[in-house]
């Protein structure tokens, strides 16, 4: 009898594992379940051109609904999952439906963490396309914009409504700009880059309320005092685990779904991949990241492991973003370092490479220098000290360094 494989979530990790599964040579029929009413869709665009485009863009869909029906793939959409049988092998959907599988997928994602002050739901956040819609009606008009919290989401709205021609603030409770993702040198160049394109940013400052103003704008409290009146308030501070079905299902959790190499949870012919898990790195230990590559990757892991054809999933993590121009990226993991190195200084290029104690890099930060990301990660990956003085030589190749080994 021919199996049935179920896919809860068709963002980026469950709408490439579908792919993935039927290419790696799965015949039986495969589910794939969204809770919005859209097949899946990328989503880097949604804080960029979606927002700063004269007309808004076309969504940039994965696969063609013609490519999705060749492979056989069936999406049933704006269908949110409410329970998960794991004895039973069946998920409830919230129109009362009951689905049976073989096998299960979760790619649940996360959520857009909101404002825990008052007035915090007056602040938009974005996560979905819908989301990116509400901002963009909201910048056609507004000429202040304040963005609460200088993470990638944050920064990035920032710079569209910068682009659209708002006066922004940008509000940071901690010491500096995308300070989970880079370093100190780093969260220098980014600040840089954003009070050098006229975006007042402020770290250091949290904020204690949001209200409203009777003529439909709000004013931002923040806890030095200062008010700031707003025509659109937007909070990017993080997203939080979609993990209730897990929870209530029993799995191992660990900040995430607690997942093996090859994307199996602690219960039989169930998987999990993307934002959701917390899956093993080879060098890197346990990890839980919120990448748009590594949602890709690892849903494309999960995929091939349901299909019989999996490998042990070992992506060095990766992320990037563009401001203002410029590309940022980031290899590895920069909080790992006990010392980081800059090769370069003179924006928009900015390169540093970040030293665990032994001199093995763990980490890579470029702006606008793809060729030395590239380089970095084959340095992440082979895990040997290399020599610091020739890491902060600029005319050393950091591709020499790996040869040189």
């Amino acid at each position: 009898m021919s199996e049935t494989h179920v896919i809860v979530g068709a963002g980026q990790a469950g709408g490439w594992a579908a792919v993935a599964m039927r290419e790696a040579g799965f015949t039986g029929r495969i589910l794939l379940l969204g809770d919005e009413p859209y097949r899946p869709y990328e989503r880097p665009p949604l804080s960029k051109t979606v927002l700063t485009a004269a007309a808004e863009p076309p969504v940039s869909w994965f696969h063609t609904e013609a490519r999705t029906a060749q492979l056989e793939i069936e999406p049933l959409l704006g269908a949110a999952v409410t329970a998960l049988d794991v004895a039973g092998r069946r998920v409830g959907l919230a129109d009362g439906r009951e689905i049976g599988w073989d096998k299960l997928l979760l790619a649940t994602g996360g959520r857009a963490r909101r404002l825990a002050v008052p007035g915090g739901e007056r602040a938009l956040v974005l996560r979905t396309l819908d989301d990116a819609r509400a901002i963009r009606a909201r910048l056609a008009g507004a000429r202040r914009v304040v963005c609460i919290g200088a993470g990638v989401i944050g920064l990035e709205i920032a710079a569209s409504a910068r682009a659209r021609g708002a006066l922004v603030t940008v509000l940071e409770a901690a010491e500096r700009p995308m300070g989970r993702c880079v370093s100190a040198e780093g969260a220098a160049f980014v600040a840089r880059l954003h009070r050098d394109n006229g975006v007042d940013l402020r770290c250091g400052v949290a904020v204690a309320a949001i209200e409203a103003r009777g003529d439909g704008t709000e004013v931002v409290l923040c806890s030095d005092g200062t008010a700031l009146p707003a025509d659109l308030v937007v909070a990017g501070v993080g997203m939080e685990r979609n993990l209730a079905l897990a929870e209530a299902a029993g799995l191992t959790i660990d900040g995430g779904v607690v997942v093996d190499a090859l994307t199996r949870t602690s219960a039989a012919d169930v998987f999990a991949a993307g934002d959701l898990a917390a899956f093993p790195h080879p060098l890197f230990g346990r990890l839980r990241l919120e990448s748009w590559r590594h949602a890709q990757n690892h849903g494309i892991a999960a995929g091939r492991a349901m299909a019989g054809a999996g490998a042990p999933y070992d992506d060095v993590p990766w992320f990037w973003t563009d401001q203002f121009g410029v590309n940022v990226q980031v290899a590895g993991l920069p909080a790992l370092a006990t010392r980081t190195v800059v090769r370069v200084d003179a924006p928009p290029v900015f390169v540093a490479v970040h030293l665990a104690a032994d001199g093995q890099v763990v980490g890579v930060t470029a702006a606008n220098a793809p060729r030395e990301i590239r380089a970095g990660m084959a340095l992440i990956r082979a895990g040997q000290p290399v020599d610091a003085a020739l890491v902060a030589d600029a005319g050393v190749a950091l591709q020499g360094l790996l040869a040189a080994r």
